[in-house]
């Protein structure tokens, strides 16, 4: 005799449909902050384009800036990802080359995605503060960077950028605690140094394409870009063998 299918439990099953229309806001609030950008989005808008009274939302979200967090949180965990994955798939590579796999991942990320791009890193939005739960997974792409620079120190793969690198005293007392963060005990300030200006280079030129700034003298920003970041590569030391 066959046994019929045990019924969902009703738990189970609210617990979906939440989560369903959860997403289904999250979808529709990242249309809105595409075609109007952050600062204009509405949960009244969101709940209109869903056809639910905008008095529902609020069991998902407690206000605009909650949904913005979401949005936010969202997108960090998805450039993360993306990078941890070109990380991972290049373990076998030089350094160097690592570093410029992993720019170029982040830069198709942030092409296919520039409206959740700007979100992360464009103008902030006026009124918000981003909370703390945005820092674990705004750290997850630099971390997969750092990573790279970690397995060549590790592997006698990383040179000390020392001799055409000054850091003064206080820079140098800057970095104490950011040595232990990253978790790069042993490497010279100079690297780490070198490290930031990699970093901050990259999304740099990232945001100066997103944003229009190389228009005009720029023929080919994916080609200036991969240079861009072979340079910085070399600069930070990275082997390319």
């Amino acid at each position: 005799m066959a046994t019929s299918t045990p019924p969902v439990p009703v738990k189970g099953a609210r617990a979906r449909a939440h989560a369903e229309v959860r997403a289904a806001i999250l979808t529709t609030a990242s249309a809105h902050v595409a075609a109007d950008g952050a600062a204009a989005l509405s949960l009244r808008a969101v709940a209109r384009d869903l056809d639910m009274v905008s008095s529902a939302l609020y069991r998902y979200f407690a206000g605009r800036d909650e949904l913005l967090t979401a949005l936010i949180i969202d997108a960090y965990d998805s450039l993360g990802a993306h990078a941890e994955a070109a990380v991972d798939a290049t373990v076998d590579d030089a350094p160097a080359a690592r570093w410029v796999d992993a720019a170029m991942a982040i830069r198709s990320w942030a092409i296919g995605r520039p409206h959740e791009y700007a979100l992360l890193y464009g103008t902030p939005v006026p009124g918000y503060a981003a909370p703390d739960d945005t820092v674990a997974p705004g750290t997850r792409v630099s971390r997969a960077l750092i990573r790279i620079v970690r397995d060549a120190a590790r592997d006698g793969r990383l040179d000390d950028p020392a001799s055409t690198t000054t850091v003064s005293a206080p820079t140098s007392e800057s970095f104490v605690l950011l040595r232990t963060e990253i978790d790069l005990p042993t490497v010279s300030d100079a690297t780490i140094l070198a490290i930031l200006l990699a970093w901050t280079q990259l999304f740099g030129l990232l945001t100066f394409e997103l944003f229009g700034q190389t228009r005009n003298f720029v023929h080919d920003d994916e080609r200036l870009f991969r240079d861009a970041t072979a340079t910085m590569a070399r600069h930070l030391g990275l082997g390319d063998h």
